[in-house]
């Protein structure tokens, strides 16, 4: 049997500017061990790059996916039965949810750099989770994608 293909998939990786960022790391590792001579200096600028890019990397691998009637949210899997309608969030929403509207109980794998969001209420009432924010590009297919599988 092969396993169904995702109904949404998305990785919510790291802006360029932060691989710049890691980069800039490595140099200032470097410039520390300076003094040390040449090979100090060369196992700064990578070791201090290599450092840096993978914590960069790990950030940003961070996944939503919509498969086989569960909603997968980074390490988080949530039946899609103990989920209610999803809303959209645009820029303002999301800004809101995040900041003033939160709800300490609530889920929420939250990227700074991603400006829109879905917020979904967990209707499970054995869950004390008052409801799911998941920051993503593609919010409308997210929503889409968690209204269309309950009714398939």
């Amino acid at each position: 049997m092969q396993p169904s293909a995702p109904a949404f998939d998305e990785r919510l990786t790291a802006p360029r500017s932060w691989w710049f960022i890691a980069v800039g790391v490595g140099l200032a590792c470097a410039l520390m061990l300076l003094p040390l001579g040449t090979l100090p200096l060369l196992a700064g600028l990578v070791g201090g790059t290599a450092a840096a890019a993978l914590a960069v990397s790990a950030y940003g691998s961070a996944r939503i996916r919509v498969v086989a009637g569960a909603l997968v949210a980074g390490d988080a899997r949530i039946p899609l039965s103990a989920l209610g309608e999803p809303e959209a969030l645009d820029a303002e929403e999301a800004r809101a949810w995040r900041t003033y509207r939160a709800d300490a109980r609530a889920f929420m794998l939250m990227r700074s750099y991603v400006e829109t969001a879905v917020r979904v209420e967990v209707t499970d009432p054995q869950d004390p989770t008052p409801y799911i924010y998941l920051s993503t590009r593609d919010p409308r297919g997210l929503a889409a994608a968690l209204s269309a599988v309950p009714a398939a």
